[in-house]
This record gives structure tokens, C-alpha cells and sequence, in this order.
């Protein structure tokens, strides 16, 4: 076991991989992160899947398959991808049972193109939790406003949900009520109140978007401040008298999971994210090439304190307005799964025809 991704899961933190294909998962090198580098968990997005179907001969198979059991367009790529989630699903399955279902979680996302439609978003929520028949899979739904009224009715559905494209703490807070609201239906309803949940506050896109405009001293400094600042609001709810009255019912407490904490800018250590953001009962979703950064090296910084307050005010006194800024990277970030999405249904066509000519 390397030690230094040891240390994470000692602090209390789970590191999950925020990459999946077919690759890694007949290869054996999903099971070896779990053995060896303390992984846990498995993300999942468009641009993942648009990347490993694009750049690789390895779906050309199933995608064959697949069409001649009379699949296309969107539903042949969520057949595609359901095989590999699927298959992820079982290899975390024991992590899974070992922690009664606290890990061992992998996540697929509902299309983007429904961000800002719930019942549609809700309907594909569903179906796609239902046909994939794995008890750790969560379904992923962006935090959008319309994104947020299928979260509660997905909880209240019995769909473990993982909230995603989550930037300030006002958006992880609507997105924990969400949750909230539909355990307490559940428990209202006589329903089983133990439905999973994740809520991801992406980190690094904060620093991309201030890189030209804060002042030297700030540099990739607001990210983490902003994390900060959403951790200090998850222990707070994780004490309230709300959060305990369905706890006391046997529910679980939705977790906070660091998002986007690959390092970005050349000049910062290739860990700075992960070692700020070590800290107790949070998930670390990390893409390979930062769990590996992470396993190179031989010490591990602590956790920085906790003086979110006084950035975010230097941040400010910069000129910089972080509720504007929250609602744009939320935007942005729909656009930019939803052109990824684009692209993943553009490259599925074109192998789907390619293969059929080459069959035919």
C-alpha cells in the first residue's frame, strides 16, 4: 500500500478516481489503484467517455454489438457506457459492503442536455439507475435550479444521486436541502431513509477563472478558500438539529466531495489541491495523473488552515464578485459538459458508421 495515499484515507478522506474505460478495467489497473493507492470510488463524465471512445479502438466491439441489437444515437452510447459502469460497479463492491455503503460508489451522469429540465431529468435519473441494477451506483445531476427539484424527487425516488457542478456554498447548501427535503419525505412516507448521496464542489475552475485578474498574491489561492468556506457550512449542517433528527431515523449524511482538484497552473505543485483539501469526511475525486502525482511523493503537506474568511475579503478587495462568479462557472460548466456531450454523440455516429461499412 503506498503510504502516502494511506495517509488520506488515515485523515478520514476517500480517494476516488475521476476517470473510467475500458482499459483500465480489463487491464486489472482499476482493482491494482484499489490494492495498492487506497482508491475507493469512481467518477465519471462526458468528456471521460467522449475521450476513451474517441481515442481508442476499444469500444468498437460493443458498439457493434450494440447496434445490431437496433441501439442509436444517445441510447447506444448510455448501452456502451453502462457496460463499463457496470463492471466498475462490481469490482467496488466489496469496498462497498466493507464500509456499509458509506464507499465503493461509481457515478454516471443523466445528459446535459437536460440541465434545465427536471422532470426529463428526473425520468433519465430513473431509468438509468434501474436498468443498470448496481446498488452503488449514484446518478449524476447538475446543481442547477431545475437540476435541484429532480435531486429531491430522485432521493424521494430511492435514486442514490450525486450533485454535480457545484461551485459556492450557497449552491452546496441548496444542494444538501435538496437532499434533506427528500430523506424527510422519505421518512414521512415510511420509506427506508438510507439513500446515498454526494454533493461536488468543483475546486481548481475557480482558480482558472481569476488566473489574469487577482493580484500575484492570490494566485490559486480562491479554490481552496471557497472549499474551505463549503466545509465549514457541511460541519455545521452535519450538527443541526435537522440533520440529526434523520439521522436519528437511519439516514446518512450527504457527503462533500472535492471535485476538479487536478492542478492547472504549471507553476504550482501537482498536488496542491489534494494536500489543502485533506481534510476528515470529504471524498477526493483526483483523474489518474494527480493519484499518481499524489503516490510520487514521499511527504504530504497538512491541510491548510482555515482562513477562508480573510481571502475571500482580499478577493473582494480585488474586485473580484464570487456570487456572479459561482453562477457563471455553473453555466459554463453545463455548456461545457453539454458540448462534450455533443461531440461523445458525434463520435458514437460516426464509429457506428464506420463499423456497419466495414461489417456490411
Amino acid at each position: 500500500m503506498n503510504a502516502t495515499t494511506q495517509k488520506l484515507h488515515d485523515i478520514g478522506q476517500s480517494i476516488w478516481l475521476d476517470n473510467i474505460t475500458h482499459r483500465i478495467l480489463a487491464s486489472g489497473t482499476l482493482l491494482g489503484y484499489i490494492r495498492e493507492l487506497s482508491v475507493t470510488g469512481l467518477t465519471s463524465n462526458p468528456t471521460i467517455f467522449d475521450k476513451a471512445i474517441k481515442d481508442s479502438n476499444d469500444y468498437d466491439d460493443v458498439i457493434r454489438r450494440k447496434v445490431k441489437e437496433g441501439n442509436s444515437g444517445e441510447d447506444l452510447f448510455f448501452e456502451v457506457a453502462l457496460e463499463d459502469i457496470r463492471q466498475a460497479a462490481d469490482v467496488f463492491m466489496p469496498v462497498h459492503d466493507k464500509t456499509d455503503g458509506v464507499d465503493g460508489w461509481v457515478s454516471l451522469e443523466v445528459s446535459p442536455f437536460l440541465a434545465y429540465e427536471a422532470s426529463k431529468t428526473l425520468a433519465a435519473a430513473k431509468a438509468l439507475y434501474n436498468v443498470a441494477e448496481r446498488a452503488n451506483l449514484f446518478i449524476k445531476i447538475p446543481g442547477t435550479r431545475e437540476g435541484l427539484v429532480a435531486v429531491e424527487e430522485a432521493i424521494y425516488a430511492g435514486v442514490p444521486v450525486n450533485v454535480t457542478l457545484l461551485f459556492s456554498v450557497d449552491q452546496y447548501v441548496a444542494a444538501a436541502e435538496a437532499y434533506l427535503r427528500g430523506i424527510e419525505r422519505r421518512i414521512a412516507a415510511g420509506l427506508n431513509p438510507n439513500v446515498g448521496s454526494v454533493a461536488s464542489l468543483f475546486v481548481s475552475r475557480w482558480d482558472v477563472a481569476v488566473a489574469d485578474k487577482a493580484p500575484q498574491e492570490l494566485r490559486n489561492r480562491l479554490g481552496i478558500a471557497v472549499a474551505q468556506q463549503a466545509y465549514a457550512r457541511y460541519h455545521a449542517l452535519c450538527d443541526s438539529p435537522r440533520l440529526q433528527r434523520i439521522l436519528n431515523a437511519g439516514a446518512r449524511p450527504q457527503r462533500l466531495l472535492w471535485a476538479s482538484t487536478g492542478t492547472k497552473d504549471p507553476k504550482a505543485s501537482d498536488i496542491l489541491y489534494v494536500e489543502a483539501l485533506a481534510l476528515p469526511f470529504t471524498i477526493n475525486t483526483v483523474p489518474e495523473k494527480t493519484l499518481k502525482a499524489i503516490a510520487s511523493h514521499k511527504e504530504f503537506g497538512e491541510a491548510s488552515p482555515a482562513n477562508f474568511k480573510t481571502v475571500l475579503t482580499e478577493f473582494a478587495k480585488a474586485g473580484i464578485d464570487t456570487n456572479a462568479l459561482a453562477t457563471q462557472l455553473l453555466s459554463e460548466g453545463v455548456a461545457s459538459f453539454a458540448k462534450s456531450w455533443k461531440e461523445l454523440l458525434g463520435c458514437i455516429a460516426s464509429k457506428t458508421e464506420a463499423l456497419t461499412s466495414i461489417s456490411s
